[in-house]
């Protein structure tokens, strides 16, 4: 469903078993440059063990991933991520005793270039990268606060300015904004859309519809690690099959008037 001229990821017939278990079936995924595609489907659906094998958490048992011009197939998270391709995770993990400046100066410093040497020394681009991150998320003042003392909000700001200060190509957001409230979950999308609006490509899971597809251009929806549907945003709350096995007819009716309302506005 993307221009081939504009592909940045290219996944194909991706399998993850884990023994007689295939967490991951079969997955073709395909990412066009500047795109948000959203990922959804019930709990234990294989999203986060995909997201897993494409930036190299886990390696993959059958399958090919190309990113940006590189077969990246067996390769490394530490590696996969040098090349531009970032992402965060649903637990907030993050180096509890340092602060979050700190936090983010390892992300800078690991996160472009391939380090032989101990010792953690940043030049001044490392630096600005940084404080770039930190100000780009809303950190900056928070810079030097231990981050066992934050709040989910601000970690889950941290782990994506952790990740944008590896300065990607490629973003992905594993749940977001689990966990938040309605004005949280707000000001995480709001930041997604700026993220956009600077060129990032972003591939995210979430659970939370209303975050989901207002974002994407593009939904996929998983079920038993298999890809049960793949279209634009308004089209998934008429999908059967996705009603059936995810959706439920009460979030399909809220879907329906979500769309509907957006459209008279």
């Amino acid at each position: 469903m993307t221009d081939e001229k504009q592909v940045l990821l290219n996944c194909e017939n991706v399998v993850k078993r884990y023994g007689s278990l295939a967490a991951v079936d079969g997955m073709s995924l395909s990412v066009a440059a500047g795109e948000i595609v959203g990922i959804g489907g019930p709990n234990g659906a294989g999203k986060t063990t995909f997201f897993d094998v494409i930036t190299g958490i886990t390696p993959l048992t059958e399958g090919s991933i190309a990113f940006d011009g590189h077969d990246i197939t067996g390769l490394g998270a530490d590696r996969i991520c040098q090349l531009g391709m970032a992402r965060t995770f649903q637990l907030n993990a993050a180096f509890e005793s340092l602060t979050v400046r700190e936090n983010i100066d390892v992300a800078t410093y690991f996160g472009r270039a391939k380090r032989t040497f101990p010792g953690l020394r940043l030049g001044p681009e490392a630096r600005e990268q940084t404080e770039e991150a930190l100000a780009f998320v809303g950190l900056a003042a928070k810079a030097d606060q231990t981050v066992g003392q934050l709040p989910v909000l601000d970690r889950k700001l941290l782990m994506i300015a952790g990740a944008i200060a590896t300065r990607p190509k490629i973003l992905f957001l594993d749940e977001p904004v689990g966990g938040l409230n309605t004005t949280e979950i707000d000001l995480i999308m709001e930041l997604v859309l700026k993220l956009k609006g600077e060129g990032m490509t972003v591939v995210l899971i979430e659970h939370v519809m209303r975050f989901l597809l207002a974002l994407s251009s593009r939904v996929l929806i998983m079920h038993h690690g298999k890809k049960i549907f793949e279209g634009l945003p308004n089209q998934v709350a008429e999908d059967p099959v996705v009603v059936a096995t995810y959706l439920g007819e009460g979030t399909q009716k809220r879907l329906k008037t979500f769309f509907a309302e957006g459209e008279q506005a």
